[in-house]
């Protein structure tokens, strides 16, 4: 069947209209670990649509790379499963979609009514397993090229999410045609007039930035405000580069916690600028000084309730703000000490074995810097974390990926080789606890396979670091969060990647100028020594 006749609508599998709705919304890859039914459909049609189908050793790893793939083109990422344990694998994943609000499709085989009236070998109710981590599911068997279409409008509209296509054989082989789409709604544009007013009455306003403000032109225009106030920025995990780290008005990391205090203190109005409240830590919300928010959408539970709000396109709210933005009585001195202050907080005590995590971060950027490219950085959720999103240079949004809004582990990894696959020439560096890393170690040999230009450091100091410090907190016994040292170097290179081993910063520097050099995945096993750790989560946190 020609292009032409897919394209406009002519009747067609369930399967092949899938993968032309996928790759007409941008998509480009499926990740998975097929089974016997539809996945086999799917696989056999994907290089036809111009998709690739990459085969993962876990699914639930797959997932997380759907997760970046949609991050980083805003196009649904999609992952591939076989019924049973091969979707139950994956919810993890579904989770960490729709609490990062990206865009995410799963298609699992399925069971026809027919089979469950006999079958009871790997049945259960597959639709009740992911409903509490999806927006929608289906199962394409009626209309099912109008069924797909409304479930990856679904995933993509605010806020989204993971949907789940359970779909059969049967389903996938059966012809359809696809009506015409109904005209898409113009947005309005969201009325600022309250906020404006508020701005222009502050003389020392605060921006925080969260996820909303990586979308279309928002950071473009972020960056107009925030010269026109000539105000502190600080960025949730998820917004570093939506105002470049080396611009003169970014002060740090916005989390909910103790770290910002001081910044926020000296200020007399917060503005959130595409903040979701998922994005912040399990704290109450601190401040008692006005707060306005910009938003995409209203938020049923929030932090704070803002003295004035403005839902809508996000770069065309904040464009409007800037047009009357009157410069603030900030300088640039008093910008500088806060961010001076924040960096010093989360610096290292001196003394101690291996590598301060801080200065791995650091030394990786210079590698990188070296190499002559800039990677896209993957974090995974641990204390490794605090060094890796404060000390990491961002430039542009998405420079880099975390799980914030579920703060999982075993992402990390994952993530890093979907990034190395969006840009090669760029590739990435994936920063991982060792307990992160043992969920997807496994992922190396993809990487391997797909000769991603992936740098993997792991912060190996024996435990689950975080979970270790809030132990040591309570004045609890030591129990259940510690484990011996891996030898990751040697993993990696039964794997199929470049493995090292770095024990201090002279050999940790000379590992990062070889891991960079090379066209495909390497390792590098950091040891640290976890003392510090304790001191920035109260540094953070509080």
């Amino acid at each position: 069947m020609s292009d032409a006749a897919r394209i406009t609508g002519d009747r067609l599998t369930a399967a092949d209209h899938l993968l032309h709705a996928l790759a007409r919304r941008g998509t480009r890859r499926i990740w998975g670990v097929p089974g016997g039914g539809s996945s086999l459909d799917l696989i056999a049609g994907a290089a036809p649509a111009g998709l690739e189908f990459i085969l993962c050793r876990h699914e639930g790893s797959a997932a997380m790379m759907a997760v970046a793939d949609a991050e980083l083109t805003g196009a649904p990422g999609v992952v591939l499963t076989t019924k049973g344990p091969g979707l139950m694998n994956a919810v993890n994943g579904l989770a960490c979609a729709t609490a990062e609000r990206a865009p995410v499709l799963l298609v699992s085989d399925g069971f026809t009514p027919a089979q469950v009236a006999y079958i009871t070998h790997q049945v259960f109710d597959q639709r009740a397993a992911t409903a509490a981590v999806v927006k929608a599911y289906g199962r394409a068997e009626g209309d099912a090229a109008d069924e797909i279409a409304a479930l990856l409008d679904t995933a993509c509209a605010d806020p989204a999410g993971a949907v789940h296509l359970d779909l059969t054989s049967a389903a996938a082989k059966r012809l359809s045609s696809a009506s015409a789409p109904p005209p898409a709604a113009m947005p309005t544009a969201p009325d600022v007039s309250a906020i404006r007013a508020l701005v222009a009455a502050s003389r020392r306003p605060v921006i925080v930035a969260g996820l909303e403000a990586t979308r279309g032109d928002a950071a473009a225009a972020l960056r107009t405000l925030v010269a026109a106030l000539g105000c502190p920025v600080l960025t949730t995990y998820k917004a570093k580069g939506v105002v470049r780290d080396d611009d003169a008005h970014t002060v740090g990391l916005f989390t909910g916690g103790s770290l910002e205090a001081a910044c926020i203190g000296d200020a007399d109005l917060i503005l959130l600028v595409g903040l979701d409240p998922v994005e912040l830590i399990l704290q109450p919300w601190r401040y008692t000084i006005p707060v306005a928010e910009l938003a995409e959408r209203a938020f049923p539970i929030h932090y704070v309730t803002p003295v004035a709000t403005a839902h809508g396109p996000l770069a065309a709210g904040i464009a409007a703000l800037a047009e009357v933005a009157v410069r603030s009585d900030w300088t640039p001195a008093q910008i500088a000490a806060h961010r001076d202050a924040m960096r010093a907080a989360l610096a290292w005590p001196d003394g101690g074995a291996g590598v301060a995590p801080p200065r791995i971060v650091e030394l990786a950027a210079e590698a990188a810097a070296r190499s002559g490219r800039h990677p896209c950085a993957t974090v995974d959720a641990g204390a490794h974390m605090f060094s890796a999103t404060a000390f990491w240079p961002c430039h542009a949004p998405r420079d880099l990926l975390i799980s914030n809004g579920l703060a999982t582990m075993g992402f990390a990894l994952p993530a890093g080789i979907a990034a190395a696959l969006h840009d090669p020439a760029r590739g990435a560096v994936a920063f991982t606890g060792d307990g992160g890393l043992m969920m997807c170690l496994a992922e190396l040999a993809t990487a391997v396979e797909r000769r991603a230009r992936l740098v993997t450091i792991v912060f190996n100091d024996g435990a689950l670091s975080l979970i270790d410090v809030k132990q040591q907190q309570r004045q609890l016994p030591p129990e259940g969060v510690r484990w011996g040292r891996a030898d990751f170097a040697t993993v990696a290179e039964g794997l199929g990647a470049a493995g090292f081993r770095a024990a201090d910063e002279a050999t940790l520097a000379e590992a990062l100028d070889a891991a960079f050099a090379l066209d495909g995945p390497a390792l590098i096993d950091v040891q640290v020594d976890p003392a510090g750790y304790a001191q920035q989560l109260q540094a953070m946190r509080g």
